[in-house]
């Protein structure tokens, strides 16, 4: 595709595909609710215990991803400026999302309020660059935690053949944690050397960084990772980081990577392993895209999936 943009289509279809099952913590109580399924993906009842939308729409990870997508159709003079504009259209005040918002700090209170949120939640990066967009901010990203937003924010940007260091600028505009921008860097170059036709880009990663002190913390991860190949992945996944955060979120999806030979069993394998399964194979989902190319992403997920269609249209 023009643009390498099926590998975001890889990303939006993967992030579609475990959505139902999003921060579902409890593996066992994640296993009865896929049990005796080949394919659980594109669940018809929402499992997700925090929020509940329709089925083939995607998480707010991949959403922040469609919006600078849109931005770029809009056009390439000040992607920056009208990235922020659109996130504040998209998350900000008179959006669902930020409706939403409103409505979890009322809901505190009840018990078991989290299965009220009927709609999309916000993520704690939006939350704080919608503020620090409104206030005009010089660095608009949030602070508060290690999360994957800045690298699926990025994501059709670079694809769009932009630069690493204009790609750190993008990154910022919602998270200026230094390590999200670590790990969405290392992200963005494993994607980068399959798309350049590596065979084995964990591998070159390693190679062509081993001297890299930037990478320092990565390259010790993902040797780590290698160490616990053969474990189970769930298990795996378990120890390393269920949740959101990096360092975490980006060895659970290596983990995930270098235990699959193909696009469709590492986003069936990320999913059963719960947690977070959403920020993950947003990585997950666009590697295995840019190492196999589209005709690896199954057509019937990409049928399922509400928001694959406006990417298929950018011949």
């Amino acid at each position: 595709m023009k643009n390498n943009l099926h590998v975001f289509l890889g990303a939006t279809v993967a992030d579609a595909a475990a959505r139902p099952l999003h921060w579902v913590y409890n593996q066992k109580k994640l296993l009865t609710y896929i049990k005796g399924k080949k394919d659980f993906t594109f669940l018809k009842n929402n499992k997700s215990p925090f929020y509940n939308i329709k089925t083939g729409k995607v998480s707010g990870y991949n959403q922040v991803g469609q919006v600078m997508f849109q931005t770029l159709i809009e056009g390439h003079e000040n992607i920056e400026e009208r990235f922020k504009k659109n996130i504040n259209k998209s998350f900000g005040p008179g959006s669902i999302y930020w409706k939403n918002l409103n409505l979890r700090s009322k809901y505190r209170k009840v018990k078991d309020w989290r299965g009220i949120i009927k709609g999309p939640w916000i993520h704690q990066n939006i939350i704080e660059s919608v503020k620090n967009i409104k206030d005009k901010k010089k660095l608009t990203g949030g602070t508060k935690v290690n999360e994957s937003d800045g690298y699926c924010a990025a994501l059709p940007y670079f694809l769009y053949g932009y630069d690493f260091n204009n790609l750190k600028k993008i990154i910022s505009t919602v998270t200026v944690s230094k390590i999200s921008l670590k790990y969405a860097l290392a992200k963005f170059h494993l994607i980068d050397l399959a798309l350049k036709g590596s065979k084995d880009p964990i591998n070159e990663f390693l190679k062509k960084f081993k001297k890299n002190l930037y990478f320092k913390s990565v390259i010790e991860d993902i040797k780590k990772v290698k160490r616990l190949k053969s474990k189970p992945h769930p298990i795996v996944v378990k120890k390393l980081g269920m949740a959101c955060s990096y360092p975490g979120t980006f060895n659970s999806s290596i983990h995930s990577i270098i235990n699959s030979s193909n696009y469709k069993g590492a986003i069936l394998k990320t999913i059963k392993a719960g947690g977070c399964n959403c920020s993950r194979v947003n990585f997950v989902g666009a590697y295995f895209a840019a190492l196999k190319g589209i005709n690896s992403i199954p057509k019937s997920w990409i049928k399922k999936t509400d928001l694959a269609k406006k990417i298929l249209n950018q011949k």
